[in-house]
């Protein structure tokens, strides 16, 4: 499988992460990429390098405004709030509140949260994010590849229209689906994170041409908490073209696989002519964020059954933190769709 990877990802190199009242290692490293990367190299993967497709696949997907305060912001607030981490603790409720022109309240107005600290390299580690999805996508939309994989860091899926969250800064898998719309009428998206898709469901919630399909731990128990259950299934022309496929804690690789079926059989029934995979890597029994049990057994045999759809697919890599089996999950995941599809 071809695999669309740039270094300029690695510039995001935040330290810590303020979780549960302390400050910890940060969890979205770039180690993660760089094991990634080294794992599917060494399985006989072939590696691509992005093209800049510059910011208007990005703004197709994001408000201009939101896009520009995230690049902007270390030049805007590096040389007063540097040399750490700038991290905005103001985050308002949008009712009856006003977007500032501080900086520093702009950065707070398009967060939710502080896991998205801005450091000097964030602006040009999420911009080659997201040129690697987009890259991927007009692989496939051109009809060059059948399938391609994105290897995205930092991750994109908690990312809205207009806001980052956990972790994400631009939603690459929107984008890619955004991107594929120019070829496809209809598209698909899989995300099988172990946390919610809330920001590709803020996306395409209005929309019927975008299906997107969710399976993730139950968001009461557990991050996003505020979106992703099962009665989220779209407004307006986006009514039915939202699926959110909830796993209880502590659910094993069958109990996940079931999810996986009835995924594939709403994929299926949609129409949809071209898919993106949220690739989250993250439900592993071994993660240090998982609640669930997904075995690298299972992550072949989930691959082996979204191959089956033989539909043009994009591969957009989501979490997947620095546990045992993280590098062998995505080997086998990878593997088992090549090999499904060959």
């Amino acid at each position: 499988m071809k695999i669309v990877f740039d270094e300029r990802q690695l510039a995001h190199d935040p330290e810590l992460y303020f979780r549960r009242g302390a400050l910890i290692g940060h969890p979205e490293q770039p180690q993660r990429a760089i094991l990634l990367r080294d794992a599917l190299l060494a399985a006989g993967h072939d590696r691509a390098h992005p093209a800049d497709f510059g910011l208007d696949p990005i703004t197709a997907v994001h408000d201009p405004d939101f896009v520009a305060c995230l690049m902007g912001a270390w030049d805007a607030l590096g040389a007063e709030l540097g040399p750490g981490a700038i991290v905005p603790t103001f985050h308002p409720q949008r009712r009856d509140t006003r977007l500032p022109a501080s900086p520093l309240g702009r950065l707070g107005w398009y967060s939710t949260d502080t896991s998205c600290p801005i450091v000097p390299g964030t602006a040009q580690a999420i911009y080659w994010s997201a040129q690697t999805a987009i890259d991927a996508a007009e692989r496939v939309a051109s009809g060059r590849e059948s399938h391609v994989y994105a290897l995205c860091r930092p991750p994109g899926h908690h990312a809205t229209i207009d806001q980052t969250m956990g972790f994400c800064f631009f939603n690459n898998a929107a984008i890619a689906a955004q991107h594929l719309r120019k070829t496809f009428s209809k598209v698909a998206i899989l995300d099988v994170d172990t946390h919610g898709g809330n920001g590709t469901e803020d996306v395409f919630y209005r929309r019927g041409d975008v299906v997107f399909v969710s399976i993730h731990t139950d968001p009461s128990a557990y991050t996003p908490f505020f979106t992703g259950y099962a009665d989220e299934t779209g407004v307006g022309d986006g009514v039915g073209a939202t699926h959110n496929l909830v796993l209880p804690v502590g659910a094993d690789a069958n109990a996940i696989l079931v999810r996986y079926d009835e995924a594939l059989a709403i994929i299926r029934a949609s129409g949809a002519e071209a898919l993106v995979i949220s690739l989250g890597l993250d439900m592993s029994k071994d993660d240090p964020l998982s609640l669930v049990g997904m075995t690298g057994e299972g992550f072949a045999e989930g691959a082996r059954r979204i191959a089956r759809l033989g539909l043009p697919t994009v591969l957009v890599q989501e979490g997947g933190y620095l546990g045992p089996s993280l590098s062998d999950n995505a080997v086998a995941f990878l593997g088992a769709f090549d090999e499904a599809r060959a």
